[in-house]
């Protein structure tokens, strides 16, 4: 049975234990009921990005996806034994990926970046504007003319490449370095030729060498990049570095002095998406009882324009409420934040003139009024003045290092990362997911080729036509994304920019408008992240252990007038090491009470004349894991505490 054929069946109606073919099931009823499918090929579409990156849910192969056959039924879930991520009845495109667990109602202040974030600017249009502005720029600095014949092709550059300013080379590398593409100009390099520039396919990152291509804004550069690299100017051939060098500064001159801006305010209808969602979804945030702050590298004219162009409705939040000005929807504005520097020493806090948009004199230390407009700044000056915490704030931008690593890993910020291009990603994924399934099906059959051999084994298995299998379809999937590839891995191996994704971002989506589809109490929770060792046990494993022995500790759950205490299932090993699991067991209070004591009393009196004379096996959870909880204690928690305390009293007395 596939996901949503089957009924949606109440909390107390029974289950039957065997589907047609025969097949024993078990059930959970309501909001933790359980299924073992024998068989499933059907693709999970919750946290596919987990399933490009060979990632799955428990390290068991394992994943809880939502059987949800009509909108109100989300509370039955089946195991899914191929792909290991768990599905939500929301459309994959109005879902947020989760690295890290995060409960928005622990959020009490929202901040937004505007640039490709807020405003998301129309693809390839905006990239195709920024590229011709810079080839006007370096036939400005002494470039030939001929350069202005370069026609801009948005299937090649993606995000997160590195230039090589050595070789003059765009890498597509791994969270390690190692070189999984390598272009040279417009021509992709074997493998001999890959070796003999980078031994080892391997390449340290070094800054001094190499130019990491990370926003969305870098996309015309390194097109720019592949076509310049190598040209000859009559008999001078210029470095690798040196065209580098020039095309740097000439994007940052056409953004800051150029004529980028002004292009973009005189066509905003070409260059700027607008949702008219937005202003509703900012109220809806303050509605909540949380702040909303914009903090944005923009100067205040050009944001004034861009977010009165986003704001631009015949109504306000709702439709019948009349419009308002864009700096009524936010509780804080900052511009000219010059982030990353923001996150460190920061700059001089200055209020903004709005009506003229220059700076007010001297320094702003009073508090931020609703409706101004602020410039520069800190990080540690604007949260004391807004009476933030580190975690209290969730910063939404698309700037991988200057928004999300630093907001992370500085202060503590709570995070989520813009990918636009996950729209692309997932749309392809869905079309061409067959060809993942066939790769790893090839890795079955490599592991098979293996199988029974031991190191006393002298034959070696010839492995070359299932590698070149491999390699195929690994470059078929690349291909459907585009000349470089998908932006998150490579065949089965996660990318430089992936990693970065999966380190700094605790969210991730197409657009930060997908939390309009998710209530401000929602905890966003992560499946967890085990070591491959693992792995060992898949689901058919744990349900033979289940029906075997009823002991699992993997899989615990309240089975239908059945025992709820948890039971130990032991795995014996022969091994050196010293054993250093505890075991806890739940005993009923009446049976602990009447049970007769074994201990000796000697051994008892010396324990109660030496306190702590074995550490004693935690009764209370000691191990937090990933759930974003709150530092103080629950109540039964206190209460738990306030027992053990009275009771401790009495014993002394």
């Amino acid at each position: 049975m596939e996901t949503g054929d089957q009924e949606n069946t109440g909390p107390n109606t029974p289950q039957n234990d065997n589907d047609p073919s025969g097949n024993k099931k078990w059930y959970r009823q309501a909001s933790q009921r359980l299924r073992f499918p024998d068989d499933s090929n059907v693709f999970p579409e919750e946290s596919i990005h987990r399933t490009m990156l060979g990632r799955t849910m428990l390290g068991l192969n394992v994943g809880l996806t939502r059987n949800d056959r009509s909108e109100q039924d989300l509370d039955s879930y089946y195991i899914e034994g191929t792909h290991g991520a768990r599905s939500d009845k929301r459309e994959l495109g109005h879902r947020i990926f989760v690295n890290r667990s995060l409960h928005l109602e622990n959020i009490k202040f929202y901040g937004f970046d505007m640039d490709y974030t807020l405003a998301e600017y129309k693809s390839p249009q905006y990239e195709q504007l920024g590229f011709n502005l810079l080839k006007d720029r370096l036939v400005s600095l002494g470039y030939p003319q001929e350069i202005k014949a370069f026609e801009y092709d948005p299937s090649f550059p993606v995000r997160g490449l590195w230039f090589d300013t050595l070789h003059g080379n765009l890498l597509k590398v791994d969270a390690y370095g190692n070189i999984l593409v390598c272009v040279h100009g417009f021509e992709f390099l074997k493998h001999s030729q890959v070796y003999e520039l980078y031994p080892n396919k391997f390449l340290q990152l070094d800054e001094s060498r190499v130019y990491v291509l990370n926003t969305l804004f870098n996309l015309p550069e390194t097109y720019l990049l592949a076509e310049k690299t190598g040209v000859k100017e009559g008999e001078l051939t210029m470095s690798f570095k040196s065209i580098f060098q020039d095309v740097r500064n000439a994007v940052d001159w056409i953004h800051l002095h150029g004529d980028l801006k002004s292009k973009t305010i005189e066509n905003l209808d070409e260059y700027v998406k607008k949702d008219e969602r937005l202003p509703m979804f900012l109220t809806r945030i303050r509605e909540s009882g949380a702040r909303v702050f914009l903090l944005t590298n923009s100067d205040y004219v050009f944001t004034d324009k861009i977010m009165t162009y986003l704001f631009d409705f015949p109504h306000g939040a709702r439709p019948d409420e009349p419009h308002r000005n864009w700096k009524t929807y936010f509780d804080t504005i900052v511009v000219d934040a010059r982030k990353p520097l923001f996150f460190g020493e920061g700059t001089i806090l200055r209020q903004v003139d709005t009506r003229t948009g220059a700076l007010k004199l001297g320094t702003h230390k009073g508090p931020l009024h609703t409706g101004e407009v602020y410039s520069g700044g800190s990080c540690d000056v604007f949260t004391e003045l807004i009476g933030a915490k580190g975690k209290d704030v969730l910063y939404v931008g698309d700037h991988i290092f200057g928004d999300i690593l630093k907001s992370k890993k500085i202060k503590g910020w709570r995070t989520f990362l813009i990918v636009p291009e996950l729209v692309q990603e997932l749309h392809v994924w869905t079309d061409k997911c067959q060809l993942f399934a066939e790769l790893q099906s090839l890795d079955v059959m490599l592991g098979e080729m293996y199988k029974n051999l031991d190191s006393s084994t002298k034959e070696k298995p010839d492995i070359s036509k299932l590698r070149a299998s491999i390699r195929d379809v690994t470059h078929k999937m690349d291909l459907a994304y585009g000349m470089m590839g998908s932006l998150f891995r490579s065949g089965s191996r996660q990318t430089f920019f992936s990693s970065q994704v999966v380190r700094y971002a605790d969210l991730y989506a197409a657009t930060f408008l997908n939390l309009i589809y998710y209530p401000f109490s929602y905890m966003f929770r992560a499946p967890a992240m085990l070591v491959s060792c693992y792995g060992v046990f898949g689901i058919h494993d744990l349900s033979k252990l289940y029906r075997d022995s009823h002991k699992s500790s993997l899989l615990r759950f309240q089975m239908p007038h059945e025992s709820t205490v948890a039971h130990e299932q032991r795995f014996v090993m022969e091994t050196p090491m010293i054993s250093r699991s505890r075991t806890f067991k739940l005993v009923d209070e009446e049976e602990e009470h009447n049970r007769p004591s074994s201990k000796n009393l000697y051994v008892d009196h010396f324990n109660n004349q030496i306190p702590h004379a074995r550490p004693e096996t935690p009764r209370n959870v000691t191990h937090t894991h990933d759930e974003d909880c709150s530092d103080e204690d629950s109540d039964s928690q206190k209460q738990a505490n306030q027992m053990r305390l009275s009771t401790r009293n009495a014993n002394c007395n």
